[in-house]
């Protein structure tokens, strides 16, 4: 009997585990590929060619290329593209990554170096935006999967600094937009991993400071960088031009302010005023705006609405809401 592995969000999060009972939505392939169990996967092609492309079931599920990837199994990638596996392959429920796009998430040069060998693309191209993004550099990319990412954009969230580089030489888009929920940018998702020897490099390859947020559950370079607590890359990013009144977040109503006063980073708070960030400034959906100073008692953060308050900030500090993911 196959043990019970982890579901794709095992990429992002290898603490989540299933049972047993969520096998039965897996075909044997697509089980022994995410074993890397070579000799059940030969034996299962040579029964069963056309197995190499059964489409996944279940809310987890994966081909069985994908399936390989995930795991980083090597020799089982090499031998699915030997049989005829469709490395472009987007289905399936979580995240619905290609192949190339799964292994660029994990960093894995040499499943990279196969796929990219057997003819991956590096830009996967959706269908062209109707409307470019105004003052952003135009992208014929289009993410339109939930939390979907580019090859770059997975590599650079996760810091594979290699890989950033060598898609961007291979014409990786570095202006593809964020898909419409949890998605981000190249540069929106170096900046909130904190890397950044990845975030020059995007930036001296054209990256949009301040490209539009993700409709839901994104934000901008910035306030990645406020959010996750990055000093450094908010003083780059200030330095580089970024818009302190940007909006994004869960519901792109949040600006760079209130991202840190969420967090209560006191430092950052104090750079962003440094730089003419308006300490009063509301969020603007809805027909109420929310303070910085109710942000940062959203977060329980006595320090930083004091500071605020030092810097000018007047009212209530009630009725506030978390505005970033």
């Amino acid at each position: 009997m196959h043990k019970s592995l982890p579901p794709l969000d095992a990429a992002w999060d290898p603490t989540l585990q299933t049972d047993d009972g969520e096998e039965y939505c897996w075909t044997p392939l697509q089980l022994a590929a995410r074993g890397g169990e070579l000799e059940n996967i030969r034996e299962i092609l040579a029964a069963n060619p056309a197995a190499v492309n059964d489409p996944p079931r279940g809310y987890y599920g994966q081909t069985a290329i994908q399936a390989a990837c995930m795991h980083g199994h090597e020799q089982a990638v090499q031998m699915l593209v030997d049989a005829g596996a469709d490395i472009h392959f987007c289905g399936g429920n979580n995240f619905q990554r290609s192949a190339l796009q799964i292994a660029c998430g994990h960093g894995d040069e040499k499943v990279v170096n196969i796929l990219l060998s057997a003819g991956a693309k590096v830009n996967e191209v959706l269908s062209k935006p109707a409307h470019p993004t105004h003052g952003s550099p135009a992208s014929s990319v289009v993410v339109t999967r939930y939390n979907g990412r580019t090859a770059l954009q997975a590599a650079a969230e996760r810091g594979h600094e290699h890989l950033v580089s060598r898609l961007l030489g291979l014409g990786a888009d570095v202006n593809a937009p964020p898909s419409p929920t949890a998605g981000y940018t190249a540069l929106q998702a170096a900046a909130g991993g904190g890397y950044m020897t990845i975030l020059k490099i995007l930036l001296q390859h054209g990256a949009d400071i301040n490209g539009a947020s993700a409709k839901y559950k994104g934000y901008t370079a910035l306030q990645g960088a406020c959010l996750r607590g990055h000093l450094e890359i908010v003083d780059l990013l200030i330095k580089e031009g970024a818009n302190v009144y940007a909006l994004g977040g869960i519901y792109g109503d949040g600006m760079a302010l209130h991202a840190a006063a969420e967090k209560g980073h006191v430092d950052i708070i104090k750079r962003l005023l440094a730089a003419r960030a308006d300490v009063n400034a509301c969020s603007f959906k809805g027909r109420k705006g929310q303070t910085a100073l109710q942000s940062a008692a959203v977060g329980g953060h006595d320090e930083t609405i004091q500071v605020l308050r030092d810097n000018g900030a007047v009212g209530r500090t009630g009725g506030g809401r978390f505005l970033f993911p």
